[in-house]
């Protein structure tokens, strides 16, 4: 039972789970529905598209191509690679090669099979590193370097080198893609989008409607789930609908099934990597030098933003000396990968921690007497020339030893593992550093609308999406205590393109940082002009320092009047003073030179520590993650329990990418783990027994709103722990067979590594 507090903070119908979604919007009466037929398999030449059997199927009202299209035929965001609609080839199975429109989306889905399409198979590439071999990037490399790693490799007493490969990972979000188009008068566009990036979608179809974006409205209200997958791959499904609905002049709805989904839209990166790891004779690591080879895909996308924080993030929450770190985005014939919670920054940590998991195998030292020799300390100076600034990354450490008694955990551990033959145990430590700002620099802005209107109720619109993590709650908060006021006087609107124009997409962690902070500096100022209101109201002077605490004027003279927030908004309402306000915030200091590859990046850092335990079966090969304790880096929270939730949301979501959640696709390219059924993620049976959080104390972050830090993303880094914990485990069991490190640690590999 949800308790009285809990159900005050949360929208009473969301808890009910009478919250709308796009699928659930009432329709206009004449609406049609829309579906995509799609490319079979994963490389090949269109010879002819005949529709006319569908075209003439119970229903139909039309069916569009590229050749359909108004404007420009191309969604591509960062690099301008990607067709709506495919003309001519097709580079994935499932990329949409047209689009049916009819009465009823079971009408739309049944006339697809009548479709006739005559194609040339062509070869196609799955293997990030033979695209790279072949010379098909959709950039050229990318290399930050530190140092002279050339010359380190010298003085290290012990080389180790090896190869990791991760695996993608499903976003499997409750809602799945799904828009809604309405055209309104004189040529509008009203788009009701299941998306992180409101502006984006609006860019787009105006792009693809041959329009300017003033004629295209975005709303919306919020998402059933997005974990980065909603950031550019909701666009194809709005213009899909708003293409349609334009050509008609009748609103359309687009909305996927569970398996369309799966099977037409990318995923996590997988990332195929190299690394070598020099130390000297006492542990410290000297040269550190990693090639990453990410599988981007048929198109752009966001990968090569993504690529570009897993350089960011290659040596993690340490300080390496000399770090040379390559990249290179691999063009493959599947569906386009796509953010995912993390955004290429686990891919790389899981790499740095592998090296020297295998260092501390090879040299026979404790992986903890690694990582903690080489933390990150205050001025360090990461490979990209930012220096760690309010470093935590020690006091992490160090709290999480003290609380987990990792010493006597570790003998414990090792205690059991010598009296059990068929069962073993495995620990592992493991810290974070993540850095929060969009590394697009122009990205980093945010606007906010706030309305007080004279009955005392307030009305905020940001850019921010919500998405399930809190984002209007935190928000809410952030107006509610800027004025003075109760939270339930705040109502945060629809997020609309008409209200707040330009917007970032909610993604890279920074959803209250930039729209609180923009939120919180629109309140400041309608607060400022409400004081002076209330300084003329008590014949004070406006020097005197007033105040708005609990809904009533307070002042240094007399503590609080009887001028109650009503009373004073009723009279800033007579004296026609402005309640509204609109504010822009821009994260000051942040730059970085792609020429170089040095700058500031970053507004701040997260970090954090996992202590990790796992239990594994040795007989059936099955792993379990026991308990997972954290010490990590909050700041100030705004609400400490929806970033509790994200923390704990995020953990399990990291084990589950590391463990158990496989992409599996036929010799075709076609995805074959694409549904429910046989794609596997974290249930109630297999999270971990315990999950332990514990929050810095006296850690204010100055960089943020309210002296607060992001929450979203860094969380799900703690899951490699989790990783590195059963294959401690499983080493017990078999401590002379080599182990690869690979993703995910399925029951499957465990077995064969046991007993294979």
């Amino acid at each position: 039972m949800i308790s009285q507090t809990l159900a005050d903070r949360l929208e009473a119908a969301h808890a009910r789970g009478e919250s709308r979604f796009v699928d659930d919007l009432p329709l206009a009466e004449g609406t049609l529905h829309a579906a995509v037929f799609p490319a079979p398999c994963a490389k090949g030449l269109i010879r002819s598209l005949d529709l006319k059997k569908a075209e003439r199927a119970a229903g139909v009202f039309s069916i569009f191509t590229a050749a359909d299209i108004p404007g420009e035929n191309q969604i591509g965001n960062i690099i301008a690679d990607e067709s709506l609609l495919a003309d001519g080839e097709f580079h994935y199975a499932g990329q949409p090669l047209a689009l049916v429109v009819a009465r009823s989306a079971e009408e739309a889905r049944r006339s697809i099979r009548l479709i006739e399409l005559a194609f040339e198979r062509l070869p196609a590439v799955f293997d990030p590193r033979l695209a790279c071999a072949a010379g098909d990037l959709i950039l050229p490399p990318r290399t930050f370097v530190l140092g002279d790693v050339e010359s380190a490799w010298a003085h290290c007493a012990h080389r180790v080198s090896g190869r990791v490969d991760s695996g993608g990972q499903e976003h499997l979000y409750l809602e799945t893609q799904a828009a809604l188009a309405v055209p309104s008068e004189r040529g509008r566009m009203v788009v009701f989008s299941s998306t992180q990036s409101p502006s984006v979608v609006q860019k787009t179809i105006a792009r693809v409607l041959g329009i300017s974006q003033n004629q295209v409205e975005v709303d919306v209200r919020r998402l059933g789930g997005g974990f980065g997958g909603k950031e550019d791959q909701a666009t194809a499904w709005a213009a899909l609908a708003a293409l349609a609905a334009w050509k008609l002049g009748r609103p359309v709805k687009l909305a996927l099934r569970r398996h369309e989904d799966m099977r037409f839209t990318g995923k996590r990166h997988p990332y195929s990597s190299d690394f070598a790891i020099g130390l000297d004779a006492r542990g410290k690591i000297l040269a550190y030098e990693v090639t990453f080879y990410q599988n981007a895909g048929a198109a752009a996308d966001l990968s090569p933003a993504i690529l570009e924080r897993t350089l960011f993030h290659a040596s993690n929450s340490y300080f390496i000396p000399n770090v040379r770190a390559t990249a290179y985005c691999c063009r493959t014939n599947l569906p386009p990968y796509t953010a995912f919670r993390g955004f290429g920054a686990p891919q790389a940590m899981l790499v740095m921690e592998a090296a020297i998991v295998e260092a501390a195998w090879a040299m026979g030292t404790d992986v903890a007497v690694i990582q903690e020799k080489n933390l990150l300390r205050e001025g360090d100076v990461f490979p990209y020339g930012q220096e760690a600034k309010n470093c935590r990354a020690l006091r992490c450490w160090d709290q999480a030893v003290k609380v987990n008694d990792l010493q006597g955990r570790r003998f414990r551990v090792g205690e059991f593992n010598r009296s059990h033959r068929w069962e073993k145990k495995g620990l592992a430590v493991m810290p974070i550093c993540f850095g929060i700002s969009f590394t697009s620099t122009p990205l980093n802005q945010a606007g906010a609308l706030v309305h007080v209107y004279t009955d005392g109720s307030v009305s905020v619109s940001t850019a921010a999406v919500e998405m399930g993590q809190g984002v209007n709650a935190k928000v809410r908060l952030v107006v509610a205590r800027t004025l003075g006021i109760s939270p339930q006087r705040v109502r945060v609107e629809s997020t609309n393109t008409m209200r707040v124009a330009n917007m970032s997409p909610t993604a890279a962690s920074v959803g209250a940082d930039l729209n609180g902070r923009a939120a919180q500096m629109a309140c400041q100022m309608i607060r400022g002009r409400l004081l002076r209101v209330a300084a003329e109201e008590l014949g004070l002077s406006p020097t005197e320092n007033l105040a708005i605490v609990d809904e009533a004027v307070s002042h240094d003279r007399g503590g609080k009047s009887d001028l109650s927030w009503e009373r004073l908004i009723r009279a800033a309402f007579s004296r026609r003073v402005n309640l509204s306000a609109q504010a822009h915030y821009a994260t000051p200091g942040i730059h970085f030179d792609r020429q170089r590859e040095k700058g500031r990046p970053f507004a701040y850092h997260v970090f954090g520590t996992a202590v990790c335990e796992a239990n594994l079966d040795c007989l059936r090969g099955i792993a379990r993650v026991e308990r997972v304790s954290v010490v990590h880096d909050l700041g100030r929270s705004i609400d400490p329990l929806v970033d509790r939730g994200q923390m704990e949301g995020g953990i399990v979501q990291g084990i589950g990418w590391l463990t158990m959640e496989e992409l599996l696709y036929s010799p075709e390219g076609l995805l074959i783990s694409d549904s429910f059924g046989t794609y596997k993620v974290p249930d109630l049976r297999s999270v971990p027994d315990e999950i332990d959080l514990h929050f810095l104390e006296d850690a204010d972050n100055p960089e943020a709103v309210m002296g607060s830090k992001a929450v979203g993303e860094p969380p799900f880094m703690y899951g490699i722990g989790a990783y590195f914990a059963i294959r401690e485990a499983m080493r017990a069991f078999r401590p002379d067979k080599p182990l690869a490190i690979t993703t995910p640690l399925t029951s499957e590999k465990i077995l064969l590594f046991l007993h294979g």
